[in-house]
């Protein structure tokens, strides 16, 4: 398993603190620190940037990015009972990690942040979707973080990379690669995590963009996206026409055939409906 520092194994950490992994928090923890040092790479250079990481667990990632020099880590931990772990990775690193105990999705972070901010995690499975979606959709841009590394399942990863024509693409890659660049950095199989999970993961790596790729107003995306995936097997003009009534004739000024599909149109031609429909 090799080791980045002076404390203990993740196989010792974990029995010394009756840390199995928990199904209904989403849990798979990795063990190997030579892993997770490589995951906590692909952020790119940390020592200029607070990094804020979601489910430590027992503090795997957490030590890959203090070890590679990240400035200073806010770790969120909804479960208690990794709390002395990650207490001795802040006695070894001190005064570069903070640790709050509770729920991501109802904590604000910012107050304990200090830009510039990059966001690397191997995000619990059953809040990992939710999380990335509100990065991608705040109400301001510039959004307050340079990048997000982060796990997911390999088919939610695929997912956020997808292109037009293809299974996976759909609301999430269009969200995704509207405001930001997209690629997934590493794979990694089932075997690498305890308990091995059912499916493969990925390690996708988003860095903001400073304004979007397309003209559009974010709300009217998101509902025109939303619409047509929706009902993906239909044509727009069928799929969308509760976004407008005269949608086929501002699929047209767009310069969309109104019997296309929603998985054939590109980045470019829904920020181009997007503009039609908001359209007084």
């Amino acid at each position: 398993m090799g080791t980045i520092d002076n404390l203990p194994p993740l196989r010792e950490v974990i029995g010394t603190h009756g840390l199995s992994a928990k199904k209904s928090l989403g849990q798979n923890f990795l063990l190997d620190l030579n892993l997770t040092a490589k995951i906590a790479r692909q952020a790119g250079d940390l020592s200029e940037c607070d990094v804020l990481e979601i489910g430590p667990g027992p503090g795997g990632l957490t030590r890959g990015l203090l070890a590679e020099g990240a400035r200073r880590v806010l770790a969120i931990e909804k479960d208690q009972r990794c709390l002395p772990a990650l207490a001795e990775i802040s006695g070894a690193y001190p005064e570069r990690l903070e640790v709050i105990n509770g729920d991501a999705l109802a904590i604000d972070p910012l107050t304990h942040l200090t830009p510039p901010i990059r966001v690397a995690a191997n995000l619990p499975y059953n809040v990992g979707t939710e999380l990335l979606v509100r990065w991608l959709t705040p109400k301001d841009w510039p959004p307050f973080w340079q990048s997000l590394t982060l796990m997911f399942q390999k088919e939610v990863a695929e997912r956020i990379v997808a292109k037009p024509g293809s299974k996976a693409y759909g609301r999430l890659a269009i969200l995704a690669q509207w405001r930001s660049e997209a690629k997934i950095a590493l794979h990694l199989p089932p075997g690498a995590f305890t308990p091995p999970p059912k499916v493969s993961s990925a390690v996708v790596h988003l860095t903001a963009l400073e304004a979007p790729k397309f003209e559009a107003d974010a709300g009217v995306l998101s509902h025109v996206v939303a619409a047509a995936f929706n009902q993906r097997r239909k044509m727009l003009r069928a799929a969308l026409k509760g976004v407008k009534p005269d949608i086929e004739d501002r699929l047209v000024s767009a310069g969309i055939k109104p019997t296309e599909r929603a998985e054939n149109l590109s980045l470019e031609e829904f920020c181009a409906l997007a503009r039609e429909v908001a359209k007084s």
